[in-house]
């Protein structure tokens, strides 16, 4: 993509980092525009509003993100987006679970800022960046998550959706009583490509795949 379109979005809660993150991406990677969210709603509604952005980064801390299975519904509705983690968590079950849900890169807080340039250029270049302590083994469980669902091993289980955020209960709210995608972005003020990433995530959220079957769902959780 030519810099003079070269459009990134930094969510995270904290006003310095996004700063700290924009100046890394415009002085050292041409981009033209970076866009900052600092909450999962405000990074979907922009990547609703802007489909040519390129790469977005997240923080999984930030208000309404809780896991990374958000991740996947933004995958899904913009796939040619390059998508990254960069948060203060080095917990191996992050890791894997931001990259089980399509992430092209994890990279903690830590790191130097010629470090996250190196990481962010492996990821802009379309590699993966993992960190180095993901193939460190001493501090690895004996078994990994995937050997414990595979072997059938009971485990702590896995919070693989977290709670919709407020905007995606709006978004479900008005699903239920029938309304179509555009009606729900004229209601609530979004753009379709934003209500698409909303429905996005909720049928993840329910394991269902059309409006139908995520209406009864949501119907039937808000009964009493």
């Amino acid at each position: 993509m030519r810099a003079l379109s070269r459009i990134g979005l930094i969510a995270d809660d904290d006003a310095y980092f996004r700063v700290a993150m924009g100046a890394i991406l415009s002085r050292h990677f041409g981009f033209t525009e970076v866009i900052e969210a600092a909450s999962l709603d405000e990074a979907l509604e922009c990547l609703g509003a802007k489909p040519d952005i390129s790469t977005a980064l997240f923080d999984l801390s930030m208000p309404g993100m809780r896991t990374p299975s958000n991740l996947r519904a933004v995958r899904e509705c913009v796939p040619n987006a390059r998508v990254a983690v960069i948060s203060a968590s080095s917990a191996r079950r992050d890791i894997l679970l931001a990259l089980e849900a399509g992430a092209h890169g994890y990279m903690h807080k830590s790191l130097s800022i010629t470090e996250l340039t190196v990481a962010l250029k492996t990821v802009l270049e379309g590699g993966i960046y993992v960190p180095a302590s993901l193939a460190d083994i001493s501090s690895a469980p004996l078994r990994s998550i995937v050997d414990e669902q595979i072997e059938g091993i009971p485990s702590k289980p896995l919070d693989l959706t977290g709670p919709l955020t407020p905007r995606q209960q709006d978004v479900l709210e008005l699903l239920i009583q029938g309304k179509t995608n555009k009606e729900i972005a004229l209601a609530l003020q979004l753009g379709e490509g934003t209500v698409k990433i909303h429905m996005a995530a909720i049928f993840r959220y329910f394991g269902v795949n059309n409006r139908a079957a995520a209406a009864v769902a949501g119907a039937s959780q808000s009964k009493p």
